[in-house]
């Protein structure tokens, strides 16, 4: 049935409709969609996390101001084109970044400054409870951060009731329910595929590993409870309605899917949550999931194991930095226009330069790059420095320079996906791409396909992101068939009619890619030198 302006504000009046709220690493949004997947309405709020005594980190009332203007935005833009407020929605999904750690006391007091993903700040435990669970545990998980913290003997430990991640605290705050979907949780603790649950053995083996601490808690009393995709995991009470819409127009007992990662909401939003298939979302950090068929032989530090939202095992091969130094040069070049009196948009900006990266030499014309904002597990980089090198003899022209930063995006993913598929011998059947990057057509694609010497799609969805990507896991539960799985869900109502569009790796380009690589491999000490001898802080001048 066609869509019309009134079955949409029927469907908005009804709750006949769906909520995805991601807290993303620059901008929170919140998106409302129809029983047709459609968008009904959005709004966003823009942030940047800060460096603060050492740590990546948001502060909690940017947290929840972000929250409120990016639901506020999306209520007036639904009150403007349907002439409705919004008093109830049929279900509603909180999705952020993954990992990272949040700690609260039994008052809910948050402990420390939530810690990010982004912080390389936690080598040393993640290396020991690797070797101990002879399991990889990433830097960025949150069994790390606390294990660090433990190390380091910092005072708030004794006083934790509750940890979990940024979506799990949200959840918390608008249900009261201490509940997590298994993607985001799998990227707490290890999770055992047959009890679709943390590993009993290995959180056995932390209990023991810190029993002389003789702290007042064990590993179960304070991780949330796991659940999958499908299940309701709390409704939205008073408090966090008031919370969400400070107009108090929206009425408590909407029922919650489990909130979710960024990780999850990606696989969902390209619809690759079968067994091998794969998806890459582009952003402040890159990322590749690949669903699998098979447990990998090897222990590898560069690729974590977590799960799709239903719980599948996946490879995630994920890099802390992508496009932040290339949104950087790109706000320098834009500068540079406004200053010769030529005002560019944005859009025509990135069209016009990442574009000329096709004319360019297929290895960069031996220039190299390093957008390392922060540190890099994948390299062993601990603290980074954005860094552009080229010698006397490399071919210093604005293609290869575009060309090198799109190459460097995707170096450090590109070598935790050689492992994969030239170690492993991993089989990937598709794999789909999302993120601003691919807003310019063919471009990214092609650097992509070059990297991973894979086809590469993009949806005509690719552009709705991880908040579409949670309000259709919210709208699986409200609508999904009896035993109707997520797959199928996601196959014969999602995206039956949305198309792709496909790119091949050209064969140019690949063994460009591989020569940058060699040359991103060999420079690597150069990245180290920069951040060991460059210090972050800038020194001020006397007066």
């Amino acid at each position: 049935m066609k869509t019309t302006q009134e079955s949409i504000k029927q469907a908005i009046a009804k709750g006949k409709t769906s909520l995805g709220i991601e807290l993303g690493s620059t901008r929170i949004k919140a998106l409302l969609i129809d029983e047709n997947f459609e968008t009904i309405a959005s709004g966003s709020y823009e942030w940047e996390n800060l460096l603060e005594d050492g740590f990546w980190t948001y502060n909690l009332l940017d947290i929840i101001t972000g929250l409120q203007s990016a639901y506020r935005e999306m209520k007036q833009e639904v009150e403007r084109s349907y002439g409705i407020t919004i008093r109830t929605v049929g279900s509603i999904g909180v999705s952020a970044m993954m990992h990272g750690y949040m700690a609260f006391d039994k008052t809910g007091e948050l402990l420390v400054p939530f810690r990010t993903w982004r912080n390389a700040t936690t080598s040393a435990a993640a290396k020991e409870l690797t070797e101990h669970f002879q399991f990889n545990i990433p830097e960025r998980w949150s069994i790390a951060h606390l294990y660090q913290a433990i190390i380091n003997q910092e005072k708030h430990l004794p006083r934790i009731d509750y940890m979990t991640t940024l979506a799990g605290y949200i959840h918390w705050l608008l249900t009261g329910s201490k509940a997590l979907g298994i993607g985001d949780a799998s990227g707490m603790f290890p999770i055992d595929e047959r009890t679709q649950n943390y590993s009993e053995g290995m959180m056995k083996q932390f209990n023991e590993l810190i029993s002389d601490k003789g702290y007042p808690w064990q590993l179960s009393d304070i991780l949330p409870a796991v659940h999958t995709s499908g299940e309701q995991a709390g409704t939205l009470t008073a408090i966090g309605a008031s919370i969400l819409d400070q107009s108090k127009n929206l009425q408590p007992g909407i029922p919650f899917c489990p909130p979710e990662g960024d990780a999850g909401t990606g696989m969902v939003a390209t619809n690759s949550v079968r067994k091998r298939t794969g998806n890459v979302s582009v952003g402040t950090s890159v990322f590749a999931m690949i669903v699998l068929d098979k447990k990998l032989l090897n222990v590898y530090p560069e690729i974590d194991l977590v799960t799709t939202p239903n719980g599948s095992p996946v490879a995630m091969v994920h890099a802390n930095n992508c496009s932040s130094d290339l949104n950087a040069w790109l706000g320098l070049f834009r500068e540079f226009s406004e200053a010769m009196g030529q005002k560019v948009e944005s859009d025509k900006l990135f069209q016009v330069m990442l574009n000329k990266a096709l004319e360019a030499d297929p290895d960069g014309g031996g220039l190299l790059s390093y957008g390392y904002f922060s540190g890099e597990n994948i390299t062993g980089v601990e603290s980074g420095r954005p860094l552009f090198v080229r010698s006397a003899k490399s071919n210093f022209n604005l293609a290869n320079f575009m060309r090198t930063h799109l190459f460097t995006a995707f170096g450090a993913l590109k070598i935790g996906m050689d492992l994969l598929v030239k170690e492993e011998n991993v089989k990937i059947h598709s794999i789909l791409a999302h993120g601003g990057l691919f807003k310019t057509p063919v471009v990214g694609q092609k650097m992509m396909a070059a990297a991973i010497n894979t086809p590469v799609s993009v949806m005509d969805t690719a552009g709705e992101g991880g908040a579409w990507g949670m309000a259709i896991l919210s709208s699986y539960m409200l609508n999904k068939s009896e035993n109707e799985s997520l797959e199928d869900f996601l196959d014969d109502k999602v995206f039956k009619e949305v198309t792709a569009q496909e790119i091949y790796p050209d064969e140019l380009d690949v063994k460009g890619f591989e020569a940058f690589i060699k040359r991103y491999k060999k420079g690597l000490v150069i990245e180290k030198a920069a951040a060991e001898h460059h210090s972050e802080e800038r020194e001020e001048l006397l007066c």
